[in-house]
C-alpha cells in the first residue's frame, strides 16, 4: 500500500487496476478523461503489466470491444460522460441481455450544470431503463471501494455494472492508501453457448433473468459490503424521530457538512435540533427497499436531496406506496429541492433548516454581514471564446468572407467541440448545436427544405472519425447538395487534446499511420474536397469559395494545429501611428488578445495572450498590425 493525493479519476482508475482489469477502452469526454490517461500513465511506468488501453473511436465501438473481451474472460473498464452512454446504449441494452463472462464495469460521468456538456443527464435514471445495476460513490474514497466492489457484482451476477460520479467526485483530490500496480484475475475461457447469440427467444428467456437477478441485487444491498454504502445516521435531541433526511452521490457529503454546520449555529444560539435520521443510499439502483425500511420506521416527513433526477424520491414514493407506510416525501417533486443543476452546502443548508423549522443562515445574516457584501465589486461577464490563436477562427472567418464574396446565404451547423464557440460574435457562425456528428445530417435536412440556401456542416476532426461517418456516407448516397468544413487540429482538443485515429498515436504506445480524412472522404464518393491552412487568410478564402460553389457533397479541410500542441511565436505589435481605431481587428476575429485603449483610441495587443498567428495582420485595412521586429508604419 502506499499513500498518494489522486484526483477522483485516478482514484478510480487504481482501483480498477487493483481489482485486475485487463482491458480498458473509451472516449474521452470531460469530466471523465483522466481515468483511462491514468491507465495509460501506469502502464508506460510499467505498473499496469498486461493491461490494454485505448481511446477508441466512440463509444459504442469502446463497449462492444469490451462486450468481446470480457466473454473472452477478461475484466473489462468502460469510460465516458454521460452523454456518451447515450452512444453506447445500444450495445449496453442488448448486452445486460446476453451477460458477461469477465467483469465488465461502466464508469459513468455525470455534467451537473452543466459545466461542460449539452444535457443534464441522470446516469441512475439510464440504469433503471437498461436494467443495469448503478453504484453512486459520495467521496472520492468510497469510490475507490465501491470500483472494486463492482467487478465482484459484474461477474458474480453475469451482469454489466454501472459506477456512476460526477464533476465534484471525479474532479475532487484526497490522500489516499492505495495498492500500486496491478493484480491480474485468472481469466475464464470463452465457451461457445446459444445464450451469447441474441435470438428473441434467449431475449425472453433473458429478461426474466434479468428481472429476477435485480431482486437479488437489491437484496445484497441491504448486507455487507454493499450496505456499508448504505449507512443509516442518528441526530438532533430525543431518541423517537418523526424527520428524516435522504441523499446519494456527492449530495450525502454536502448533508454531512450543511448537518455539522447547522448544529453548531444551533448550539451557539441555544437552540435544539429536533430528533432526525439521516440516510445515504450509495447503490440507487436497484432501490434497496431492504437496506431503507429501517429509516423509514416511525418517520412522518423525509427530504431527499440528489442530483439531478429524483430516483430515490421515487423509490421512496414506490415504497411507499407499495406498503401503504404513510410518510411524506419531500424533493424535486415538491418544490423543497432544486429541480435541475448542482446541489451546494450552502442551498442544502438553507433547505435542511427550513424542514427542521429553525432559521437559515441566509434568515439570520447580520446587517453587517449584508453590508458588507455589498462593497464587493460586480465582474464583468466573461463569455468563453476560442483561444488567441486557435486555428478555428480563421476558418469561421474564411468561410463567411468566401460566402459574403458569392452573394450566398447559408445556414452553419454546428457540432460538439471547441469550435461550438464559433457561435459567439462577431464569427456568429454556428447556427445550429445538437449532438455529436449531427451537424453533417442535419445540414442534409436544411438542404431538402431549403434548397436557396448554401448549407455548410462544421466538424472537428476528432468528431469526423467518432460520429460523422454515417451522415458522410449518407450525404453521398442521397446527393445532398451540402458542403463539410473540416476543422483539423490534429487532437481531441475541448477535452484535453487526446489522440484519435487521424493522429494514429495510440495509448499503447504505439504510432500508426494516421488515417486520412481526406482519404476517406474521397472513398465514400465526394468528388470536391478543398484544403487550406487557415491562417492564410486569402488561401482559406478560395477554398471555401471552390467547395461552396461546387455541386452535391463537397469539403473543405482547414488543417492546423491547436494552439496547445505548439509553441507560440513572438506576438503582433501595433504601429500606432498607422492604427485608426477603426476596430475592425475587434469586431470581425474577436480575438481575445487584442483590447481597445479608448483614452489613446488604439487597439493594443496582450503579449502574454498573442501568440502570433497573424490572422489580425491580414485583417487591417492599414497595415498598421505587425509582425515583430517589423518598422513602426
Amino acid at each position: 500500500m502506499v499513500k498518494k493525493l489522486l484526483m477522483g479519476n485516478e482514484a478510480f482508475a487504481h482501483a480498477a487496476l487493483a481489482a485486475g482489469v485487463r482491458v480498458v477502452a473509451g472516449y474521452p469526454g470531460t469530466p471523465s478523461s483522466e481515468l483511462v490517461e491514468t491507465i495509460a500513465k501506469e502502464r508506460e511506468l510499467g505498473r499496469a503489466k498486461d493491461v490494454h488501453v485505448e481511446w477508441s473511436t466512440n463509444e459504442k465501438v469502446a463497449l462492444e470491444l469490451l462486450a468481446g473481451a470480457s466473454l473472452a474472460g477478461a475484466r473489462c473498464l468502460f469510460t465516458a460522460k454521460q452523454v456518451g452512454l447515450n452512444v453506447a446504449s445500444d450495445a449496453l441494452l442488448s448486452l445486460n441481455y446476453v451477460g458477461i463472462n469477465g467483469g465488465l464495469v461502466l464508469f459513468v460521468a455525470d455534467d451537473p450544470g452543466p459545466i461542460s456538456s449539452q444535457t443534464e443527464q441522470d446516469t441512475r435514471r439510464f440504469a433503471g431503463f437498461a436494467k443495469v445495476p448503478v453504484l453512486d460513490p459520495s467521496t472520492v474514497e468510497e469510490g475507490y471501494d465501491l470500483m472494486k466492489l463492482a467487478f465482484e457484482l459484474s461477474e458474480r451476477y453475469k451482469t454489466p455494472v454501472i459506477v456512476r460520479s460526477s464533476t465534484r467526485i471525479c474532479h475532487a483530490s484526497s490522500f489516499m492508501e492505495i495498492e500500486e500496480g496491478t493484480k491480474p484475475e485468472d481469466i475464464v475461457p470463452f465457451e461457445r453457448s446459444p445464450r451469447w447469440v441474441i435470438f428473441p427467444k434467449r431475449a425472453y428467456e433473458a429478461h426474466g433473468e434479468i428481472n429476477a437477478r435485480l431482486k437479488a441485487i437489491a437484496a445484497d444491498f441491504a448486507t455487507p459490503p454493499y450496505s456499508s454504502f448504505n449507512p443509516l445516521e442518528m441526530g438532533g435531541s430525543g431518541e423517537d424521530a418523526r424527520i428524516g433526511i435522504m441523499a446519494g452521490g456527492v449530495s450525502a457529503s454536502y448533508v454531512r457538512e450543511a448537518l455539522a454546520m447547522l448544529g453548531g449555529e444551533c448550539a451557539t444560539k441555544g437552540i435544539e435540533l429536533p430528533a432526525y435520521r439521516f440516510m445515504q443510499v450509495g447503490t440507487p439502483f436497484p432501490f434497496p427497499d431492504d437496506a431503507v425500511r429501517p429509516f423509514t420506521e416511525g418517520l412522518g416527513s423525509i427530504l431527499v436531496l440528489e442530483e439531478l433526477d429524483h430516483v430515490l424520491e421515487d423509490g421512496l414514493l414506490e415504497l411507499c406506496g407499495r406498503e401503504q407506510a404513510g410518510f411524506e416525501v419531500l424533493g424535486k417533486r415538491t418544490g423543497d429541492a432544486r429541480d435541475r443543476g448542482e446541489n451546494t452546502v450552502d442551498d442544502v443548508f438553507d433547505r435542511i433548516a427550513a424542514f427542521f423549522g429553525v432559521a437559515s443562515r441566509r434568515d439570520a445574516s447580520s446587517d453587517k454581514k449584508q453590508g458588507e457584501a455589498s462593497f464587493l465589486p460586480s465582474l464583468p461577464p466573461r463569455p468563453p471564446v476560442l483561444c488567441a490563436g486557435c486555428p478555428h477562427r480563421g476558418s469561421f472567418y474564411a468561410v463567411k468572407r468566401a460566402l459574403k464574396k458569392s452573394r450566398q446565404e447559408a445556414v452553419f451547423c454546428g457540432d460538439i467541440g471547441c469550435y461550438t464557440l464559433g457561435n459567439a460574435k462577431p464569427l456568429d457562425a454556428v447556427d445550429t448545436c445538437l449532438c455529436m456528428g449531427a451537424g453533417i445530417s442535419m445540414a442534409q435536412g436544411f438542404s431538402v427544405v431549403n434548397p436557396e440556401k448554401r448549407q455548410l456542416a462544421f466538424v472537428g476532426d476528432s468528431t469526423f472519425f467518432a460520429s460523422g461517418l454515417p451522415g458522410i456516407v449518407n450525404a453521398v448516397y442521397n446527393n445532398h447538395d451540402i458542403t463539410v468544413v473540416v476543422l483539423d487540429n490534429s487532437t481531441t482538443a475541448m477535452t484535453g487534446a487526446q489522440p484519435h485515429p487521424g493522429t494514429g498515436k495510440t495509448l499503447m504506445g504505439r504510432q500508426n499511420d494516421p488515417i486520412s480524412i481526406e482519404a476517406v472522404l474521397r472513398a465514400v464518393g465526394f468528388n470536391h474536397i478543398g484544403h487550406a491552412n487557415p491562417f492564410l487568410l486569402e488561401e482559406s478564402v478560395e477554398a471555401a469559395t471552390a467547395a461552396i460553389q461546387a455541386a452535391g457533397p463537397s469539403a473543405v479541410i482547414y488543417q492546423a494545429p491547436c494552439i496547445t500542441l505548439v509553441k507560440a511565436g513572438p506576438p503582433v505589435t501595433v504601429g500606432t501611428q498607422a492604427c485608426t481605431g477603426c476596430k475592425k481587428c475587434i469586431n470581425e476575429i474577436g480575438c481575445p488578445a487584442i483590447g481597445f485603449d479608448a483614452d489613446e483610441k488604439k487597439v493594443f495587443i496582450n503579449d502574454a495572450l498573442c501568440t502570433g498567428c497573424g490572422l489580425c495582420i491580414q485583417i487591417c485595412p492599414f497595415e498598421a498590425l505587425l509582425k515583430r521586429g517589423g518598422a513602426d508604419v
